[in-house]
């Protein structure tokens, strides 16, 4: 009678055990949900992203670290992402080439520059949906028609896939992450030439009056899409434009933006193209 009762007693542990565990699991499943975005929403020229939390999710600094940890695990692993240097033809550009395994400063600095831009909800981390959101910034000023506005659309998509991998909500990448691929982008003759195909698309969409050539008043459309001051816009359109014309053409605009991710000059105007720099 004593060993039943015992035998019962230890059953009825193991099952509250079961059941408790079963809560934990669920519990942390759920918190382990991160926000799920919905389609950019844009208003007068400016975009946001709708979102909707499931119930029970991380503080801010616990699903930063959950959303890093996914990305090493189901972003595209890191020898698909360092695509071996290709064979082809060599970059026309060349007096931009970026040459050895060191990176200056100054160049970190642009890099994170850039980072720090395309991270639009400044979570730290750049996602598909920042891409996108981005992209829109752009399409929502209404300067591209459908052809183009689809094309670019596309070459975004293609850019994250190539660069990043996976298209999903917990795909993220790092400041450091970012600095890494740069590096291997820029010596790697074949991405090197894909990597910035979106940049005539920056160019028509502020070019409002499809002349062919941005102002600094339209250049001044480019920097409010990056989410910069105009002031600046207005300080980095002068030292641009180099033969003082007061215009930009769309060959400028894009070797400006190219140079800006390639050279290690601190004289080249082209540091001028994405902002101010930001600091180490």
């Amino acid at each position: 009678m004593a060993v039943s009762l015992i035998r019962l007693g230890l059953r009825s542990v193991s099952a509250n055990l079961e059941r408790s565990a079963a809560i934990v699991s669920s519990a942390s499943v759920r918190k382990q949900i991160k926000l799920i975005h919905t389609k950019p929403v844009c208003h007068n020229g400016v975009c946001y992203l709708q979102e909707k939390s499931w119930e029970g999710d991380l503080s801010e600094a616990a699903s930063s670290a959950l959303r890093r940890s996914y990305s090493k695990q189901h972003g595209r692993p890191e020898e698909d992402r360092r695509k071996q240097q290709s064979d082809s033809d060599s970059d026309s550009d060349s007096d931009t080439e970026c040459k050895g395994l060191d990176r200056s400063d100054f160049w970190r600095r642009k890099m994170r520059t850039v980072h720090n831009i395309l991270d639009i909800d400044k979570d730290g981390l750049i996602s598909f949906n920042d891409f996108v959101l981005f992209s829109e910034r752009f399409k929502a000023l209404g300067h591209l028609d459908e052809k183009q506005a689809k094309e670019f659309s596309d070459i975004i998509k293609m850019t994250w896939e190539e660069q990043w991998g996976a298209i999903d909500p917990y795909n993220y990448v790092t400041v450091e992450q970012y600095l890494e691929d740069m590096h291997h982008v820029l010596n790697d003759k074949t991405l090197k030439k894909k990597a910035h195909r979106w940049l005539p698309y920056l160019f028509k969409a502020v070019d409002k009056d499809k002349s062919g050539f941005i102002s600094v008043k339209e250049f001044k459309l480019f920097f409010e899409c990056l989410g910069l001051d105009n002031e600046h816009a207005a300080v980095a359109f002068a030292v641009i434009d180099t033969n003082g014309d007061g215009k930009l053409s769309q060959k400028e605009f894009v070797k400006l933006g190219k140079d800006f991710f390639c050279t290690e000059d601190e004289t080249r105007v082209s540091k001028m193209f994405w902002g101010p720099l930001h600091e180490i």
